[in-house]
């Protein structure tokens, strides 16, 4: 009895000296300090909206609103060009091309009939829209490119229905 006591004893002595040993090492350890979190921190506690303060406030309101023009306006895709072959050239080619998911490839009247009789608009709202067929082949809308305007989609619609006829 007297033995196992000793060795009890002597575990929680080291047990002790572990957790004592730990917390020095752990103490001296340089804590990771993130760069960011000072603005995490500022972002998260900034204020929802602004208050509208009749015409003190109203050049404020229009400068912010000017500015979120412009911003708007960089994230356009292609500088903004309607031209469609631009646009089937920067994106559509990748799936058109190789007729990637099934998508019908430029030129082949045999693929684009049956869609074409369907009506451009139809076309338009597929490509704006997304579309996924019956058969399984789909098209992401935008062609996967958010950046894209509505007028953009139809002019690139237009232009490979264009390459059909």
């Amino acid at each position: 009895m007297r033995s196992f006591s000793l060795l009890i004893a002597g575990l929680g002595v080291l047990t002790l000296v572990l957790i004592g040993g730990a917390w020095l090492i752990y103490d001296h350890e340089p804590k990771e300090v993130n760069p960011q979190t000072a603005a995490q921190t500022q972002a998260r506690i900034a204020p929802a909206g602004a208050v509208y303060a009749g015409d003190t406030g109203r050049a404020a309101m229009q400068a912010a609103q000017e500015a979120a023009a412009k911003a708007a306006a960089s994230q356009v895709a292609y500088g903004g060009s309607t031209d469609g072959k631009t646009i089937y050239d920067n994106l559509c080619h990748s799936c058109h091309t190789a007729g990637v998911a099934g998508a019908p490839k430029l030129g082949d009247k045999g693929s684009w009939g049956p869609r074409i009789a369907q009506g451009i608009d139809t076309l338009v709202k597929h490509a704006t829209d997304g579309y996924k067929g019956p058969d399984g082949n789909m098209m992401p809308a935008k062609g996967g490119n958010p950046a894209l305007t509505d007028d953009q989609v139809k002019a690139a619609v237009h232009w490979i229905v264009d390459q059909a006829k």
